[in-house]
């Protein structure tokens, strides 16, 4: 786990906390927390949320659509406007708020009620001689390396046939380069192809394959350029025939060729890492939610209460009385507290039957 830090999604975005990776790892199953990447722009005194990657499988479309259908609902409130200006650049979603909203606050919120955040299963289930199983890291590594031995030893050996077929042929069309005339005249004293086949195989010890090879061999093929290129693919193909034999019979050749060959999958598609791990493992919680605001709470002799935004007491000039008296005396109250700036519910003030918390 120290050489493979965790998955890495064709789409970025942040993988929260690294326990889900390790569960997964260490068992075969498990769950991480992919989240968007965004950031909170603010232009003009209005703040914008700037989506610029999405989980992994999450769907752009349906995701903008969710999201219209929260603030319709208004399960969400304070969005004012939500567009796609994704380009040949990249993606990006911008979400504009109001003036008055709580931009963490909207964006916990989608977090929790959108595919903004959400979960990815992970589940090492293969199988394993025929039968399924859950593999931890290790194993899974130690399997895939045995199945790349095996399919190297394929390989190599359907390599080698095919090579020692062609390499069969190249000898038959030697040997009758080398006996052209004697060939060229079995040929023309044979009334039908069958004899003059089994006339060169019996002259010559040939094959079937060979007798018939020489048979469709081209008269260019008697030029001296072609003499020439036929001995160096023969020549060729008993090098690659040797070293097809030497794979074969080492375990440690094979495993080089595993290792070359992964090299060259480094070398093609290795890039920086697009998902990034974070430390901390964020969870969201009821109070993430609700946006910070001083309030008023009221209670009645009765024993009602009562919770108000504080910007419902607006200041009015009525001589003590209305919305400013009851501010005034909230004032009083907090200057009891010596904090005459906050509204703090400590104590309460005996006012027309009415008790004011």
């Amino acid at each position: 786990m120290e050489h493979i830090p965790g998955p890495d999604f064709p789409t970025g975005g942040e993988i929260l906390g690294r326990s889900g990776i390790r569960k997964a790892y260490t068992t075969g199953r498990g769950s991480i927390m992919v989240r968007a990447k965004t950031n909170i722009e603010e232009k003009k005194g209005k703040q914008s949320i700037i989506v610029t990657e999405l989980p992994y499988q999450v769907n752009k479309a349906r995701l903008i659509e969710k999201i219209a259908e929260l603030v319709r609902d208004k399960k969400i409130e304070g969005i004012s406007e939500l567009r796609d200006s994704s380009d040949r650049n990249g993606m990006r979603i911008v979400i504009d708020l109001r003036r008055d909203a709580n931009a963490n606050v909207i964006l916990n919120n989608l977090y929790k009620q959108t595919a903004l955040q959400t979960s990815f299963g992970i589940n090492t289930l293969a199988l394993v001689k025929g039968r399924p199983e859950v593999l931890n890291l290790k194993q899974v590594l130690e399997h895939y390396l045995s199945h790349q031995v095996e399919v190297i030893r394929r390989r190599t050996q359907f390599d080698l046939n095919k090579a020692e077929a062609r390499a069969h042929i190249l000898e038959g069309l030697r040997i009758a380069l080398d006996h052209i005339d004697e060939i060229i005249a079995l040929i023309r004293a044979s009334d039908t192809a069958e004899i003059a086949r089994n006339g060169l195989i019996e002259r010559f010890e040939l094959s079937y394959e060979q007798a018939q090879a020489i048979l469709d061999m081209r008269l260019q093929r008697l030029t001296g350029l072609e003499r020439d290129k036929l001995e160096q693919e023969y020549q060729e193909l008993m090098a690659r025939i040797a070293e097809l034999k030497a794979i074969l019979a080492s375990e440690e050749r094979v495993l080089e060729v595993i290792r070359e060959e992964l090299l060259v999958v480094k070398e093609k598609f290795n890039d920086e890492r697009r998902t990034v791990i974070s430390m901390s493992e964020e969870h969201l919680e009821d109070e993430d939610l609700i946006p910070r605001q001083n309030i008023v709470i009221t209670i009645t002799h009765n024993g009602y209460v009562k919770r108000l935004p504080i910007s419902t007491y607006r200041a009015q000039r009525r001589g003590g009385k209305g919305i400013q008296g009851w501010v005034q005396m909230m004032m009083i109250l907090c200057n009891t507290c010596s904090q005459p700036t906050r509204i703090i519910p400590c104590y309460s003030l005996q006012t027309k039957g009415k008790s004011i918390v």
